[in-house]
């Protein structure tokens, strides 16, 4: 695997070293090893499929709060998503910046999103599956969100929005002052 830094501190692209022959290919997507070399949480704890029907679909902006703040590693399997992370680490020399990347079924790179950034992404494609694995269990009462369109961050987002959870469309505006839950 080759890992590639980001704009923001912690974040990686991860792109798998395909080993090729006449059967089509062999590659790893994670290694604990190669994992902790980077100093990157090499816990899992949970795996999650999220399967979208519409292109324009969005998903986020997600991340849990300290002490259950929680490290992902996202690849798209099928379709292609334009995905976004958000810097909430105050103290971060890129606090409330994002930035975004395309992940495809094709491309197989895979993002590393540290605890304290927020993650979230729209599909470029119908019929578009994301794979995650998670350093940190699901826990209702840790989980945040920010709103997909919160002025704050002013995320462009490539294609127009066709569906939302109810959840995620009525997440608050970001408010600084709960940035205290958020553990650099």
């Amino acid at each position: 695997m080759r890992f590639v830094t980001t704009g923001i501190r912690g974040a990686f692209v991860i792109e798998p070293e395909l080993i090729e022959d006449e059967r089509g290919f062999f590659c790893r997507t994670w290694c604990r090893r190669e994992f902790i070399e980077y100093g990157l949480n090499p816990d899992l704890a949970q795996c999650n499929v999220s399967f979208n029907r519409k292109k324009g679909t969005v998903r986020g902006m997600h991340y849990q709060v300290h002490p259950r703040g929680e490290a992902k590693l996202v690849r798209c399997t099928m379709g292609a998503i334009h995905d976004v992370i958000v810097d909430l680490r105050p103290g971060s020399n890129t606090y409330m910046e994002w930035i975004p990347f395309e992940l495809t079924a094709d491309n197989r790179m895979m993002l590393y999103v540290p605890e304290g950034v927020a993650h979230g992404f729209q599909t470029l494609a119908c019929n578009t599956e994301v794979f995650y694995q998670m350093s940190e269990y699901y826990i209702p009462e840790a989980a945040r969100g920010l709103r997909w369109d919160d002025p704050s961050f002013n995320i462009d987002w490539p294609v127009e929005m066709t569906a939302i959870s109810e959840r995620d469309r009525n997440f608050a505006n970001f408010i600084p002052e709960f940035e205290r839950h958020v553990k650099v």
